[in-house]
C-alpha cells in the first residue's frame, strides 16, 4: 500500500523507518512539505529513495505566508525540480489558525497562484481545506483548471463532498476511520475509486492508536475499516486504493 499523505521530513531515523515500512509491505509514501526548507528536505529524501517517495512541495496554510524571497525561490524550485515532483502540497486555506484566518483573502490569493502553477505544470494539488474552506478551495481549483487534486483528511458538508467527487478529485481518510463515526459517514459519499488512505504522520491519533508513533503500517487497519464499510474483500480494497494512488501520483520513480 501507499501512504497518500505523510510528513516524512518530520520523522527521526528516517532510514530505519523506511526499512521497517518496506519490510511490512508499504511500497511508497507521498511525502508532503510545509515550507521552503521542508520542500528542499523532501527533495533530498526523494533523491535518496527515488522508487519509494512521491515528492510534493508546498507551503502549509496554517502558518504565516511565505516571505517574497521564499515564494520566489519555491516557484523556481517547482520549475527546476519538476522531474522529481509527483505533486504540489501541502497547500490550501487556513481554518484552525486564528492568525492565518485573519488574513484569509491573502491566503486565497496565494492558493490561486499555486493552483495556476499546478495546472501549468500538470501536477496534482495536495489540499488542506476543511469545513467551509473546502468549498472555497474547490472553486479556486475549478477556476484555475486544475484537473487533479487530493483533498486530504477532508471534513466538509455532504453537498461539498459530492461536488468534489463530481469534479473527479480524490479524497482521503486517516486512521480515524477505524474509530470515528464522522469518517465512516464520509465513506458513504465517496466512491472507492476516488478514495485514498493516509496517516498524516507523524500526527498522533486517538482510539486504538493513542500514545503510539504514527506509522504507514496503520494503513492496513484503515483498509479493514474501509472493506467493512463497502462490503468488499480486504485484498480487493488494498488493490483498488493502491491503484487510485498510482493513478493520481504516477510511478514514484517516473521521470517527466
Amino acid at each position: 500500500m501507499i501512504d497518500a499523505h505523510l510528513h516524512l521530513d518530520q520523522y527521526t531515523d528516517i532510514d530505519e523507518q523506511i526499512n521497517r515500512w518496506q519490510e511490512a509491505g508499504i511500497i511508497g509514501v507521498v511525502a508532503v512539505s510545509t515550507d521552503l526548507r521542508s520542500s528542499h528536505r523532501t527533495l533530498e529524501l526523494k533523491q535518496r529513495f527515488p522508487s519509494f517517495i512521491y515528492a510534493a512541495i508546498g507551503f502549509h496554510p496554517e502558518q504565516p505566508l511565505p516571505s517574497e524571497s521564499d515564494w520566489n525561490e519555491w516557484t523556481e524550485l517547482v520549475k527546476q525540480e519538476r522531474p522529481l515532483l509527483a505533486a504540489i502540497g501541502e497547500v490550501g486555506l487556513p481554518y484552525y489558525s486564528a492568525e492565518a484566518c485573519a488574513k484569509l483573502p491573502a491566503y486565497q490569493e496565494r492558493l490561486t497562484e499555486i493552483a495556476a502553477i499546478a495546472a501549468d505544470a500538470s501536477l496534482p494539488l495536495v489540499l488542506h481545506a476543511v469545513y467551509d474552506r473546502a468549498e472555497t478551495a474547490l472553486a479556486i481549483l475549478q477556476q484555475a483548471g486544475v484537473r487533479q487534486a487530493h483533498f486530504h483528511w477532508l471534513k466538509a458538508e455532504p453537498a461539498v463532498v459530492k461536488q468534489i467527487v463530481q469534479c473527479g478529485y480524490y479524497i482521503s481518510v486517516t486512521p480515524e476511520v477505524c474509530y470515528r463515526e464522522r469518517d465512516k459517514q464520509l465513506l458513504s459519499l465517496v466512491p472507492i475509486e476516488q478514495l485514498l488512505l493516509e496517516t498524516d504522520g507523524p500526527w498522533p491519533f486517538a482510539g486504538p492508536f493513542a500514545g503510539k508513533l504514527t506509522t504507514p503500517l496503520w494503513l492496513l487497519d484503515s483498509a479493514r475499516a474501509v472493506a467493512a464499510h463497502y462490503g468488499r474483500d480486504i485484498e480487493q480494497v488494498k488493490a483498488v486504493i493502491t491503484a487510485n494512488t498510482k493513478q493520481l501520483y504516477g510511478a514514484a520513480d517516473r521521470v517527466v
